[in-house]
């Protein structure tokens, strides 16, 4: 992890989002003079559960996995976070911890925007302050989303709608899988490795899915949808 400075030639001057589109320029000032630009290796921790912050991150490049750690090695994934989307907009409504870890698949970069100047934009800003509650709420609908997979669903119907999701970013990211590790894609699907493997297995076996060493293509999407819809 490494701070990029204004005379770096990675340097980004404006956060490129909607939201921030809708600004003055005193407003605007307030929130350029207020964020750090970071640049992040594959790997590293952008949040850390339970860690107390003064910011909210922007993704401008790179891809990074957003999880929710549990007892020992036991993790599960909420999504994957691509550039444009915020991280940690919870630390925005009063709650100064992070609520679940993020860590890079690919190198990132990343601006940190301190809460406080956020908070300030949100009070004189109306339609600003709209936006950012949407995408807060888009997340929520996620996580309860994710919540109703792991309570109603089997394995079957979690796998299917892991490898869906994921296989929706190949148009922009023809290499994810390759990004992910079957233990990812196990900690998508609320399961444990070696019940990944068996069930990728068994649907490469049924025609659904081909497996090529960390690569997966998917060849029967409408199958594979009517499985996860089924749980």
């Amino acid at each position: 992890m490494k701070t990029i400075l204004s005379s770096d030639k990675d340097f980004i001057c404006d956060i490129q989002a909607p939201c921030f589109q809708t600004l003055s320029g005193e407003e605007t000032e307030l929130v350029k003079y207020s964020k750090t630009q970071i640049h992040f290796r594959k790997g590293d921790n952008l949040t850390k559960q339970g860690a107390f912050s003064s910011y909210a991150l922007f993704m401008i490049k790179g891809l990074a996995k957003q999880y929710i750690e549990g007892d020992g090695n036991k993790n599960y994934n909420l999504r994957i976070i691509k550039p444009g989307e915020f991280i940690g907009l919870s630390t925005i409504f009063n709650n100064k911890q992070f609520n679940y870890s993020t860590v890079a698949l690919t190198e990132c970069q990343v601006f940190l925007v301190e809460t406080e100047a956020i908070n300030q934009v949100c009070e004189q800003n109306g339609k600003f302050a709209l936006k950012i509650m949407n995408r807060y709420l888009e997340q929520n609908a996620k996580l309860y989303n994710n919540l109703k997979t792991v309570l109603y669903k089997q394995i079957n119907g979690r796998m299917a709608e892991t490898l869906l999701y994921i296989d929706t970013m190949k148009s922009e990211y023809e290499n994810i899988f390759q990004l992910l590790s079957r233990k990812d894609i196990a900690d998508f699907a609320a399961t444990s490795t070696e019940s990944a493997v068996k069930l990728l297995k068994t649907f490469q076996k049924d025609g659904l899915i081909k497996l090529e060493q960390k690569s997966i293509l998917l060849l029967k999407y409408d199958s594979l949808s009517e499985i996860s819809r089924r749980g």
